[in-house]
């Protein structure tokens, strides 16, 4: 279970994202980028960052640690910037907390992760079907030397259909991804020759380890996924489906499209 901690002080906006994520405090005494329940994007990115970090680490990318932090109505209150104040205000309850990397820079390629890790990272960003990895926005940073993967939100589009649509996993098993626009394209070799290896790390039991750490009040049901539980074994069945099933989506030789 992802650690649970209490929001203590709302530090500032971060403007660079479109759902206005902000820096807290947290009564562990950490700092950390705060994603809202509230945002317009709603609670299903959450769940993608949760989902996606919790790939990475298993296939050893890095990623910021994650924490569920708690918003007290009275940080809301107290927040004189009328925008802010009324994202935290619509946010009182569980949020993602992303662990601040103090003096990360901002990845702009001068200095590149080694071939590995590339192909690790792309071949991540392949199987979530995460198109937000490219270079108007790399959702890399540069820390204490190692590039880390940040801001997962994009992938893992499939749910956001599922209100009106029952869970396809042949169909999101099928869909091609595109790595032509990919901010690590140049730097990674063939990721094919990867997948028997990672996806090895991805099994049954990982996956639902990884799906588990979602607090299940962040999981939206639907008429076709009636309680927490079909919610969760439907992120498990789409996963599953598409690490079966490579040959439809992994792009072929170093930057690829399909």
């Amino acid at each position: 279970m992802l650690p649970q901690l209490l929001a203590t002080r709302y530090v500032t906006p971060l403007r660079e994202g479109g759902s206005l994520p902000g820096i807290v405090e947290a009564d562990d005494d950490g700092t950390y980028v705060l994603k809202f329940r509230g945002a317009g994007q709603g609670l299903k990115v959450l769940v993608a960052e949760v989902l996606v970090a919790g790939l990475a680490a298993l296939v050893d990318v890095p990623v910021p640690d994650l924490a569920v932090i708690s918003l007290d109505e009275r940080i809301a209150r107290y927040e004189a910037d009328e925008e802010v104040q009324d994202l935290l205000t619509a946010s009182v309850g569980t949020n993602l907390g992303i662990d601040f990397l103090p003096g990360a820079l901002g990845y702009d390629g001068a200095h590149p992760p080694d071939a590995d890790l590339a192909e690790r990272i792309l071949w991540l960003d392949a199987l979530t079907a995460n198109v937000d990895r490219t270079w108007s926005n790399p959702n890399l940073l540069v820390w204490h030397g190692r590039t880390w993967a940040i801001d997962h939100g994009a992938a893992l589009y499939f749910h956001h259909s599922w209100p009106g649509r029952a869970p396809s996993p042949e169909r999101f098993a099928a869909q091609p991804f595109d790595a032509s626009t990919h901010v690590l394209r140049e730097v990674a070799g063939d990721v094919t020759v990867r997948h028997a290896e990672l996806a090895a790390r991805l099994d049954a039991d990982a996956l639902a380890r990884v799906v588990d750490d979602v607090p299940e009040e962040w999981l939206e049901t639907t008429p076709h996924l009636p309680d927490a539980d079909a919610v969760r074994a439907a992120y498990r069945s789409m996963l599953a489906a598409r690490l079966g099933s490579p040959e439809a989506w992994l792009p072929r030789g170093a930057g690829a499209s399909r």
